[in-house]
């Protein structure tokens, strides 16, 4: 299984080390004649719908029809010793034109610019970000089976591209296993004569995979996103909003384990690694937060991988009476241990701010890191924080105010009523505004509710829409 991934390196899709080694003929036509040209275009399917999981089926269809063709053609019998080195060339020359009936990537353009080696590797780099609004439903069993009975090879590549699509940061061998998992459940119970109990059965069978494929995307998606250092904020913020009670070395010691977890799994070639590694993550969970959290504790009732579901779908529990936190010195923020104090105060204001959305405390957490690494970089830090962190204190109060005011009334109201009062409301900040100036705002601020008022709500979009509109917070 990881040897064929050299083969789809050569024509961009990407998984191939070291440099080399991707164009060894040998070695890509003993894995293609190994697993036969069924399963080679599956893998092939799964892997480009992965890495281009913005692409039409079409443009996957068609990129996917040349690596086989180039596989069938040049690891035969009797085929020209040249035949593979000149067809994966043509291949990266077809992705340079222009009308090119494949994926399109902005970088493309400038992977163009290089020659031979130099740009099939810079075309194989070349990954469509992860969709942040998966939009897969998996069909009613009966339009399942009417595809299956039509066409069985073509619903299975539009099943493929789907799915691989929507979940492009599950570990590979994850979704290898859940894709195979579900067409097996697809070509038994289409052929049953019970198939409506089949299915309840099978997909009862398949739900813990299911639940693994759809939970490792989420985690693996948001750490693709923001990396080592804002997962860590993200976790540290979620823990302090759901489990408030909680001790900020408990809540750290989680944190610091997911990190690593993470980083050892989502790249993982071993088909267990994130079932493991989740396993562990969650029973140092539930040991540390069960007795904290009555919610914590009915989710550690259930199997690891349901436990993950309920923990990561649990809603932020109400605010709780905590006394007023200590603010560190200024000596403290720009001295040896100051991340560790500002994860602290980020904890500390987190759980007692446990309905403003986490892309909003990481809005504060930058403008404060932003104040502070400045100030501590001026030739008097001491003097620089005393004049600034009054001035941050009232912007952080009142933007706190207002984002729970747009979250709390979004969540109270209908929609309908939620956008009148925000049309009062605005009209009464923004001075004499155009009608057509009043109704952008109120759209984009109710856009901005609608998509980032809610737990789990997309990091980097949220983060974007709250940067374009703080001017009118």
């Amino acid at each position: 299984m990881k040897g064929v991934l050299v083969l789809l390196l050569v024509i961009s899709v990407g998984h191939a080390d070291p440099r080399g080694r991707a164009y060894e003929k040998e070695k890509v036509c003993g894995e293609f004649n190994t697993m036969g040209k069924e399963a080679f275009s599956s893998l092939a399917i799964i892997l480009n719908s992965r890495k281009y999981s913005n692409a039409t089926f079409e443009e996957i269809s068609n990129i996917v029809r040349e690596i086989v063709s180039l596989a069938e053609t040049c690891c035969a019998k009797g085929a020209a010793p040249e035949c593979y080195d000149k067809r994966a060339s043509a291949l990266s020359a077809k992705s340079c034109d222009p009308a090119s009936p494949f994926p399109k990537h902005p970088g493309t353009a400038a992977c163009c610019t290089h020659k031979g080696l130099e740009q099939k590797l810079c075309l194989a780099a070349l990954q469509q970000p992860p969709k942040e609004f998966p939009t897969y439903v998996e069909p009613p069993n009966e339009e399942v089976c009417s595809a299956f009975k039509k066409d069985p090879r073509e619903f299975s590549a539009k099943f493929l591209y789907e799915y691989s699509s929507n979940y492009a940061q599950t570990p590979l061998l994850v979704m290898i296993n859940s894709t195979e998992s579900f067409l097996k459940m697809a070509a038994t119970c289409c052929s049953s004569k019970k198939p409506l109990g089949c299915f309840a059965k099978q997909k009862l069978q398949r739900k813990p995979l299911q639940i693994l494929t759809v939970m490792s995307n989420r985690m693996c998606s948001r750490y693709s996103s923001l990396g080592d250092e804002k997962i860590r904020f993200s976790a540290l913020v979620t823990f302090a909003q759901k489990v408030p009670s909680a001790e900020f070395k408990d809540i750290q010691s989680i944190v610091e384990e997911c990190v690593p977890m993470l980083a050892k799994c989502c790249a993982s070639m071993t088909d267990n690694c994130m079932e493991t590694e989740i396993s562990t993550h969650v029973k140092s969970v539930c040991s540390k937060l069960s007795s904290k959290s009555e919610k914590v504790a009915e989710c550690c009732k259930r199997s690891p991988i349901e436990a993950l579901l309920c923990l990561h779908s649990m809603p932020t529990a109400a605010s709780i009476k905590l006394p007023q936190p200590q603010r560190p010195t200024n000596e403290e923020l720009c001295g040896a241990n100051k991340n560790l104090e500002m994860d602290k105060y980020a904890f500390e204001m987190a759980r007692r701010n446990t309905k403003l959305p986490e892309a909003f405390v990481d809005k504060l957490h930058e403008t404060s890191l932003s104040v502070i690494q400045g100030c501590c970089s001026a030739q008097n830090s001491n003097a620089c924080l005393t004049r600034k962190r009054p001035q941050l204190r009232n912007q952080m109060v009142k933007f706190i105010a207002e984002a729970n005011e747009l979250c709390g009334d979004y969540n109270k109201f209908t929609f309908t009523e939620f956008k009148k009062r925000l049309n009062n409301i605005l009209s009464k900040k923004v001075p004499k505004p155009a009608p057509n100036v009043l109704g952008e705002l109120v759209e984009e601020r109710a856009n901005l509710a609608s998509t980032c008022c809610s737990v789990n709500a997309p990091p980097v979009y949220c983060k974007e829409k709250i940067k374009t509109g703080i001017e009118h917070m």
